[in-house]
């Protein structure tokens, strides 16, 4: 889920705990945790709601002065249904976060990883990308994902996906512009 910055301390007080949103399906699932440029926030509601439903009280709890002021501020088609999000802030660390300060790799978790990355490789039309992408983040840290994929003669999108899946096994972290390895990832390309 995206949030703009226009409530971010008050979402970060536990004030503002609703969002609406029109989409063409349901884009949040009640009981998932989404990353956030805010940090984790948990979906507890996702409920389908006709603009008339909203309540004023539904307008504060979204950070609004009014209903219409809230209806105004949604993006998205008219068309589209409406969703009403309830939310919250998930305070505990995220594992990805956790996973990738682990610098002290055993010899199962180096092998664990060695084949997951494989098979990475082997299911990718980019052919093999896991070891490349790896070692090029680590000599060029903090570059534009679009150079960093130029480089290798890679869309940007695709390249982007697929560092995330490094990402999500804790080898790399994301910076405000481009990446940089995780001690995790260091750890792995050094041993």
């Amino acid at each position: 889920m995206q949030f703009d910055s226009r409530h971010r301390d008050e979402i970060l007080a536990g004030e503002v705990t609703l969002t609406f949103r029109r989409w063409k399906r349901r884009q949040a699932v009640p009981g998932n945790i989404y990353r956030t440029f805010l940090g984790r926030i948990g979906v507890d509601a996702v409920d389908l709601v006709e603009p008339f439903d909203i309540t004023v009280a539904d307008a504060r709890q979204a950070g609004a002065s009014s209903v219409d002021a809230l209806l105004a501020g949604i993006g998205g088609s008219p068309e589209l249904q409406l969703y009403r999000i309830e939310f919250h802030v998930v305070d505990e660390p995220d594992p990805r976060s956790v996973l990738a300060a682990d610098s002290a790799l055993t010899d199962a978790e180096r092998a664990d990883l060695g084949v997951r990355l494989d098979r990475m490789d082997a299911r990718s039309v980019a052919g093999a990308w896991t070891r490349q992408t790896l070692s090029l983040i680590g000599e060029r840290p903090g570059v534009r994902a679009a150079d960093l994929a130029a480089s290798v003669g890679r869309e940007t999108l695709p390249f982007k996906t697929d560092v995330r899946k490094l990402k999500n096994l804790g080898l790399t972290e994301s910076l405000e512009v481009g990446y940089r390895l995780s001690p995790r990832g260091r750890a792995y390309l050094g041993g």
